[in-house]
């Protein structure tokens, strides 16, 4: 660029203000070099500001989903994205066995995130993730505060939060290191959760329950690639609190979230991917870990250590979407565990939990429209689950065993802006469950 730029000015000294006027209207020289220097202009411009302008597009990149990759895609400087997701459910009046249960109807704005990054150099960068979840933080109960240690708590209605924010560092594509907040690499959804890249206006089950999504923790680790294709990251974090688990949301409430997280015991998370082509992807992700992170109670040491593996699959081919994942986990000494919690009968922890899903979709407008720059997907998913098998000392709880049949049609007036509509078809073992409708608005910018 600065010989651009001493090149034009040499020239236009050389040449003089006389040269200029003679011929600016008749050597198309003079219009390239007019051209190329408001060109250049431009570029410094950009330089100025950061790089802030829009210098990327909108693919996932290292892992991570189209618009949190917006910080990969920029020279130096700023880099600012994020999405949004509003949800509307309508729930049904009657269980599955016909009985009448009381419902409400209810809206919700699920969150809006920004993702804010910054390049220092070709090797070096900054990424991190703001989430407000439900619209706003209001306090909804009384505080409580402890007179002599000053700790308190309040029960809030929505949430602010920070979702990941690592510092990368990566000489080449073969290898790379982040430190910080991560997010935990298994399955589709944890690490990819922006509403247009996925079908349905909920994400599945499987990965709310079996794979909490979302899902971060502090740590560090290792990223690259190996050989045509292949992908891989490794990461040591924070473990679980295997005192929070429970039979109905199985490791859910176990996640730390990053804040003031007791590392007693971490855990460590691997991640390898295939690309087998365009819009091809299949891998495999696992997380272990000791779960116990307390003080050690009385008699035999208490670790219950979890691990968690999966498979997924994505393909995207023409005007065809389709997913799949299948998770496992495996709670060792659950019995101890449920023990030490004081759980009893149906509510004590499994040796076991599962769930999978698959779904597929077809943009079926270049079919009846040819040539239209909107998207009309019909899509289809069904999923099982059960955070609750093999229950040492208790008995399996019906209603943990679950399944979700859904039916809907997503259409996309862009390809970062969607709205769906579906319908959740539920059913459980113990026939309790209430199916629903529902209304979904999602961005990525």
């Amino acid at each position: 660029m600065r010989r651009w730029i001493v090149i034009l000015a040499g020239l236009s000294l050389s040449a003089g203000p006389g040269f200029a006027d003679s011929t600016a209207g008749e050597d198309p020289r003079v219009a390239e070099l007019e051209r190329k220097v408001e060109v250049l202009t431009q570029e410094i411009e950009s330089l100025k500001l950061g790089a802030v302008a829009e210098t990327t597009r909108y693919e996932s990149r290292r892992g991570l989903a189209p618009a949190a990759s917006k910080v990969y895609g920029v020279s130096r400087g700023i880099s600012l994205g994020g999405y949004g997701e509003m949800l509307f459910e309508r729930f049904d009046c009657e269980d599955q066995d016909g009985q009448g249960v009381q419902t409400r109807d209810r809206i919700d704005f699920l969150r809006q995130v920004l993702y804010l990054g910054y390049k220092f150099d070709d090797r070096l960068l900054f990424n991190s993730e703001l989430e407000i979840e439900h619209a706003a933080i209001r306090d909804q109960a009384e505080v409580q505060v402890d007179p002599l240690t000053g700790a308190g708590d309040v029960e809030l209605s929505g949430e602010f939060g920070l979702e990941f924010a690592y510092v990368e560092w990566s000489a080449h594509r073969g290898l790379g290191l982040r430190a910080g907040m991560l997010l935990v690499p298994l399955g589709l959804t944890n690490e990819i959760p922006e509403p247009p890249p996925y079908l349905g206006a909920r994400r599945p089950g499987v990965e709310q329950f079996i794979i909490p999504t979302t899902w971060r923790g502090d740590g560090a680790g290792l990223f690259g690639e190996a050989g045509p294709g292949f992908s891989w990251r490794a990461y040591l974090i924070e473990g679980l609190d295997g005192g929070e688990f429970g039979a109905a949301s199985g490791i859910r409430e176990g996640r730390q979230g990053g804040s003031q997280s007791v590392i007693n015991r971490p855990a460590l998370t691997a991640r390898l991917d295939w690309s087998g082509g365009p819009g091809l992807l299949a891998g495999a992700s696992v997380l272990t870990g000791d779960t116990w992170q307390d003080p050690q109670p009385g008699g035999a040491e208490l670790t219950a250590r979890h691990t968690l593996y999966d498979f997924h699959a994505r393909l995207a081919w023409r005007g065809l979407e389709a997913r799949g994942v299948w998770a496992a986990g495996r709670l060792e000494q659950a019995g101890r565990l449920s023990d030490q919690l004081g759980l009893t009968g149906a509510e004590r922890m499994g040796e076991r939990s599962f769930g999978g899903y698959l779904e597929g979709g077809y943009d079926v407008l270049p079919l009846l429209a040819r040539g239209s720059d909107l998207a009309l997907f019909p899509y289809a998913r069904y999923e099982v689950f059960d955070t609750q098998e093999n229950v040492p000392g208790g008995i399996e709880n019906p209603e943990y065993r679950r399944r979700v049949l859904t039916l809907g049609l997503e259409l996309k007036p862009h390809p970062n802006v969607v709205l769906k509509a579906e319908r959740e078809e539920r059913r459980n073992d113990a026939h309790t469950e209430v199916s629903q409708w529902n209304i979904a608005l999602g961005y990525m910018f």
